[in-house]
């Protein structure tokens, strides 16, 4: 689960927790935090070239799906094909990327002043704006039919909101409004090595913080203040990040419980959060035991490290995203939990497909029939959950490369060993 979502529901200052008592299993970090802005400062910044790049595959997949043109809202595939950042509200803004031809922005007039100041022009510098009396749909309609029609089919990003998709459906007479998803995803689910790198950054920076904060635990510590110490240590980094902490029988709700919490000794504490770099994610998950696990603790995280483990091995280029899913649950029923999604047992697909957003394309999940190809970048965490008693989830995401998957962050030993 992304931090960015975390964020969005409002969770993360209920249900931050704390972890484990025995601050010698977690080790002070060899990285100096007050001197580890290093971090920031090995990031490389997606270049112009790779911006431009990814405008031409967008506009080669449009030509093979038969679309004369998409549109975007200034969300996240905006970012990722303009490197500009906008957001949504009730006035249309957005950009149109043709199959042929430069791209061209969609913006109110009176806004047209910051929209050019956010606009990198070498990626196309049109700007057509409406007044609050005018319509923003046939901007979008003319700017297609000026840069060439030939399939009749204009293509909306999954993000774009009913209203506008609906506006130029509505004028767009004898053309249809189609579904962008194939050109969006075709492109954001394969990533660069440019990319990887700053993901890389990311989940480094996710498990220093963790170590930071997970020292400084103990018995009777209120959730809200080890929320604070992780988002602290996130900025002693150098970076804003953050995590939902679970604690007891509250670990077992995977999105955690509006129900303040409080950290005992022998309580499961599940940390999930991350941070972000250069707008690409991390996300981790770490279960431990505050002072010393029963067998039982023992017996179920074992089991959901042996779930991890086989998700891992079944990630082979060129099988189908489903058989992932199926190899974690296998071992879920064979220790004698639930099949199918049902409790006690893993309630959720086993891996979200991450990027610059923290759940993304693709999902290991069952039906999910998509080849693993080289490039794509995945969470894998298999949770189980145990109503009324505990939850454990072990989550580390990887990426696809010519020899297989590799993961971005060392998996954790054992329930004592949170960190490889």
């Amino acid at each position: 689960m992304s931090y960015n979502r975390r964020k969005f529901l409002g969770i993360s200052a209920l249900t931050a927790g704390a972890l484990a008592f025995n601050k010698s299993t977690f080790a002070k970090s060899k990285m100096d935090p007050m001197s580890s802005l290093a971090f920031a400062q090995t990031a490389v910044p997606i270049t112009v070239a790779e911006r431009k790049a990814r405008i031409a595959k967008a506009q080669m997949l449009m030509e093979q799906e038969k679309i004369d043109a998409i549109f975007l809202e200034g969300t996240t595939s905006c970012f990722y094909f303009t490197g500009m950042k906008w957001g949504q509200s009730e006035r249309t803004f957005g950009v149109v990327i043709p199959a042929k031809g430069p791209l061209a922005y969609v913006c109110p007039k009176f806004e047209e002043d910051r929209a050019r100041e956010l606009i990198q022009p070498v990626y196309g510098d049109e700007v057509r704006c409406w007044e609050e009396h005018e319509s923003p749909y046939a901007l979008i309609l003319n700017i297609v039919k000026d840069r060439g029609v030939r399939f009749h089919k204009i293509g909306m990003e999954e993000r774009v909101r009913f209203f506008i998709a609906d506006g130029v459906k509505r004028l767009a007479k004898g053309f249809e409004v189609v579904d962008a998803t194939p050109i969006t995803a075709g492109c954001r689910m394969i990533k660069s090595k440019a990319e990887i790198a700053l993901m890389q950054i990311a989940n480094d920076v996710t498990i220093e913080a963790y170590k930071i904060a997970f020292a400084s635990i103990y018995p009777g510590m209120p959730q809200t203040e080890l929320s604070a110490k992780i988002s602290g240590a996130f900025r002693k980094l150098g970076f804003g990040g953050g995590a939902m902490v679970l604690v007891g029988k509250y670990s077992a709700m995977p999105h955690g419980s509006i129900t303040p919490q409080t950290i005992r000794e022998g309580d499961i504490v599940l940390v999930d959060g991350g941070t972000t770099c250069e707008g690409y994610e991390s996300d981790i998950s770490r279960t431990i035991v505050v002072g010393k696990p029963t067998q039982r603790q023992v017996d179920v995280w074992n089991t959901e490290k042996l779930a991890q483990d086989a998700a891992f091995a079944a990630i082979q280029i060129g099988a189908s995203c489903e058989q992932v899913d199926a190899a974690a649950r296998a071992v879920i029923a064979k220790a004698g939990f639930m099949a199918n999604y049902k409790l006690p047992g893993l309630p959720h697909r086993t891996g979200h497909g991450i990027g610059l957003e923290g759940h993304e394309w693709t999902n290991f999940v069952k039906g999910n029939k998509t080849p693993i190809q080289v490039g794509m970048c995945f969470s894998n965490e298999p949770t189980i959950s145990i109503p009324g008693e505990f939850g454990i989830r072990l989550e580390d995401c990887l990426y696809i490369t010519e020899d297989g998957p590799k993961y971005f962050s060392k998996q954790s030993v054992s329930i004592e060993q949170p960190f490889g």
